[in-house]
């Protein structure tokens, strides 16, 4: 069994998701509201339990993947941070889902911002992208407080979205003396 990197952040731990965490993930996964810039439906609990699975082999296959989002204070889980990179994707992306209840926290910027800081600083990843669909005003607004820029658009699955992406930082060096 492959470990994830456990992420803590003042208010979020990001781990892996596991069987436990199902109820919660299908409840997520089941407003349409939280889903349609994503999986643009509703999902039953029988594709809920899909996903899920679809995201902890992400993991085993890649070595990387969605973490669960769960706050530390009350151990619920409020979503799904972390990396995307299925066979015909056009890069290696960060993404996001959190669960209605929990809009206008910020725990969705702070999420991402732990894993775009472990994608840079440990997976020594040079660029990230964002694919947010237009109308998806809440993911625009995280990817631009996250420091990405617009790059241009793509189309998936019939679907137009845009890319937002971000470099590494370079690393500046001092010379001796200065």
């Amino acid at each position: 069994m492959i470990e994830a990197a456990v992420l803590t952040t003042p208010r979020l731990r990001l781990r892996m998701l596991q069987a436990e965490d199902f109820e919660e993930f299908a409840a997520i996964h089941s407003d349409f509201e939280v889903t349609r810039f994503t999986t643009r439906s509703r999902l039953t609990r029988e594709d809920a339990w899909k996903h899920l699975a679809t995201i902890v082999g992400h993991w085993h296959l890649r070595g990387y993947g969605m973490w669960g989002v769960e706050e530390r204070a009350t151990k619920k889980l409020v979503g799904r941070v972390g990396y995307h990179c299925p066979e015909g994707w056009p890069e290696f992306e960060l993404g996001w889902t959190i669960g209605r209840e929990f809009w206008g926290r910020g725990f969705a910027t702070e999420a991402a911002r732990a894993a775009l800081d472990y994608a840079f600083d440990v997976m020594r990843r040079d660029h990230i992208i964002s694919l947010v669909d237009p109308d998806n005003l809440r993911s625009i607004a995280v990817a631009e407080r996250l420091g990405q820029k617009l790059e241009g658009e793509t189309e998936i699955g019939g679907y137009r979205l845009l890319v937002y992406g971000i470099s590494r930082p370079a690393v500046t060096r001092q010379s001796p003396g200065q």
